[in-house]
């Protein structure tokens, strides 16, 4: 994942879950919708993690 990371304590509680949750085979589509309601994400914060897992370098791969 990319050293890029939000100031703001719940997107990067969200970065940090939606990552974690990929390593296990989640879909990204239906991760970013839980975690603007699971992590209380602003509109700009959402906007935020959604542009973040737009950059193919920023999706973790299970190994």
């Amino acid at each position: 994942m990319s050293t890029i990371m939000p100031e703001d304590k719940n997107a990067r509680r969200a970065v940090k879950w939606i990552g974690e949750e990929l390593l296990d085979g989640r879909d990204l589509d239906g991760l970013l919708a839980q975690a603007g309601m699971r992590f209380n994400l602003s509109p700009k914060e959402e906007q935020f993690v959604r542009k973040f897992f737009k950059d193919p370098d920023n999706i973790p791969k299970s190994e």
